[in-house]
């Protein structure tokens, strides 16, 4: 059995190993989530533009290039003519037009092939240079792991809209941006960890524990919004319905829970789903705000003054933005800056949780 001494030496021959790289994993770790977020809003312009459907085959080597002669184009388009959406929504379209689908399609697959490997090659490099622990090793490959899954859940979305549907299905849709923005989190997360310092708090401070419980409650909420937007998105509800703060000139609109069973309102009901959605906006507003009542009443130290203050911030714009986009009937643009504010404000509600984790010194009450 190694005595404490040693264990302690080892350790501390670990950390100088990894010091030198720790910065270099960091910026690794951030170019790898601004490179799902860009993924993420690819793939939310290819649902807006009805895209995702033209690529009717998963080939993942041979799949990385687009048709390269006009027979191969030809035949991408036959296998499409072929699907409920062309012969229902796009009959008649030409050669052309379905090119244009076709590219954001293929882009979005492409996107994600390099996504994979801007984060294997440097994965691989870092590892064989002996730059991460045992632990942040797991953690890699867990994500590596997931993001592989995602690319499978991908396909297995885009299926259900290939035999029985003009669209994909929405329970696919919400699992498929739920893994995307999980692993985008996870990415996150790791790279905050990474800060130096980080990690070092063995115990919370008392005063700093109810502010963390809600951070985290915050941080599920934003996801689970994020969901509930996906459903949105998945079912068109945010083409109807286009005022606010009332639906149908009433809080409680008709035919809230007409459908049975009851569960399928909250997956099936386009005015379920709408109303869901702007309820879990309120409620993340109102516990924000308590958040930031409290914690800015407490005046602790700057970082998480500055935590709190981005977080506020950038939920008052989502809010302004989704708001806008609902009212202006879900214009493409304004869609995708939505879309890109849920990630931003996921980010700052991981960075939120991240900082009241790591206080390190108490309060002036």
């Amino acid at each position: 059995m190694p005595t404490q001494a040693a264990v302690s030496q080892q350790k501390t021959s670990a950390r100088q190993t990894l010091m030198p790289y720790q910065s270099a994993v960091r910026l690794w770790l951030s170019v790898v989530a601004a490179f799902i977020a860009a993924l993420v809003l690819v793939g939310g312009l290819t649902r807006l533009t009805d895209s995702g459907l033209s690529i009717t085959e998963w080939q993942l080597i041979s799949g990385a290039l687009p048709p390269l002669s006009e027979e191969a184009w030809r035949l991408a388009f036959a296998k499409y003519r072929e699907i409920p959406e062309y012969k229902l929504i796009n009959s008649g379209m030409s050669l052309s037009e379905f090119k244009a689908i076709y590219w954001w399609e293929w882009g979005h697959r492409f996107l994600g092939r390099i996504v994979g490997f801007v984060f294997f090659v440097p994965f691989v490099f870092f590892w064989l240079k002996g730059a991460l622990d045992k632990q942040l090793t797991r953690r890699l490959l867990l994500i590596f792991l997931l993001g592989g899954l995602q690319g499978a859940l991908g396909w297995y979305m885009v299926k259900s809209g290939l035999v029985d549907r003009v669209d994909v299905s929405q329970y696919r849709l919400a699992a498929h941006l739920g893994l995307a923005v999980l692993l985008f989190g996870l990415v996150v997360w790791t790279a905050l960890r990474l800060e130096p310092g980080s990690g070092a708090v063995k115990q919370m401070p008392e005063y700093c524990r109810w502010w963390f419980r809600r951070a985290a409650l915050i941080l599920t909420l934003v996801f689970v919004q994020i969901l509930l937007g996906a459903l949105v998105a998945g079912t068109h509800a945010g083409r109807s319905y286009n005022t606010w703060p009332l639906m149908d000139g009433s809080f409680l609109p008709a035919g809230l829970f007409d459908k049975s069973p009851l569960m399928a309102n909250f997956f099936e009901n386009i005015i379920t789903i709408q109303f869901n959605h702007r309820i879990g906006a309120y409620l993340i507003v109102l516990i924000v705000f308590f958040q930031a009542m409290r914690i800015f009443r407490a005046r602790p130290q700057s970082e998480i003054i500055l935590s709190t203050f981005l977080l506020v911030c950038i939920l008052v714009l989502q809010t302004g933005l989704g708001i806008w986009t609902l009212l202006a009937v879900v214009p493409i643009n304004l869609a995708v800056l939505h879309q890109l504010g849920a990630l931003v404000l996921f980010a700052a509600a991981i960075f939120h949780l991240h900082t009241l984790k790591n206080v390190k010194v108490a309060a002036s009450r």
